[in-house]
């Protein structure tokens, strides 16, 4: 049922710590490579990505995941790289969603999350 690995939530948790951050400069390069990389994930890929954001936000419990990925599916009207971007506290609410749902990164991802 679930698509998206924790891995990728972990890159896309390091590379939004970075963009809102400015770690990289002006945050562009990072952000460049957030929204590419979003936009690189299949369509499911992206509706999990947006359910654990609202999951880790409050939206959705995490034991309502497979009605938050459906709700992102059907009420999708923007980009999905453009709308997650948009989300202050992006990273912090794909941590608790993680969590909430009792993703863990593997070694890669785990790595990632540390730097």
């Amino acid at each position: 049922m679930f698509e998206l690995s924790a891995d990728k939530i972990a890159f896309v948790i390091l590379r939004a710590r970075e963009y809102d951050f400015g770690t990289d400069g002006s945050g562009s390069r990072s952000a460049y490579e957030l929204r590419d990389f979003i936009a690189g994930l299949t369509e499911d890929e992206q509706a999990e990505l947006t359910a654990v954001m609202w999951i880790g936000r409050g939206t959705f419990d995490a034991s309502d995941l497979a009605e938050a990925i459906e709700t992102a599916r059907n009420e999708k009207t923007t980009p999905t790289e453009d709308y997650l971007l948009g989300e202050p506290q992006l990273a912090d609410h794909l941590e608790s969603g993680m969590e909430a749902l009792g993703l863990t990164p593997g070694a890669e991802g785990d790595e990632l999350l540390r730097m």
